[in-house]
């Protein structure tokens, strides 16, 4: 049976010194590899990009659901990994829950991983 990651608080972009920088700590290499796991499955990588590439800037799970040509169960899954992780905020309007990408999240993780990405 696999080692299930412990669980740390991710609500919160990443922030720690980049990778690069030198040997990171036991944390700070868990905080940078939980957000890489969340981003990890091709379902997560395509919603993360029909939300930042949404016109009115949020997607609800039916249209999420429907353009991906998934269940919305399976789709509500992806979106609290997402969640859990960072990288989208969601809102509940009536019956319905609108998501958007957290670009701070993102941004924070992409400048762990490479310095000079954000500059």
């Amino acid at each position: 049976m696999p080692k299930a990651l412990p669980t740390i608080d991710m609500s919160s972009p990443v922030c720690c010194a980049p990778v690069a920088s030198g040997p990171m700590s036991e944390r700070d290499a868990l905080e940078v590899a939980l957000r890489l796991k969340a981003l990890a499955d091709p379902v997560r990588v395509r919603i993360m990009s029909m939300l930042f590439s949404s016109s009115a800037g949020e997607e609800n799970s039916g249209e999420l659901a429907a353009t991906l040509g998934l269940s919305e169960p399976t789709i509500s899954h992806h979106l609290a990994q997402l969640r859990r992780a960072g990288f989208v905020v969601s809102d509940r309007r009536g019956m319905n829950v609108f998501h958007r990408p957290a670009p701070d999240a993102l941004g924070a993780l992409c400048a762990v991983l490479d310095p000079n990405c954000c500059r």
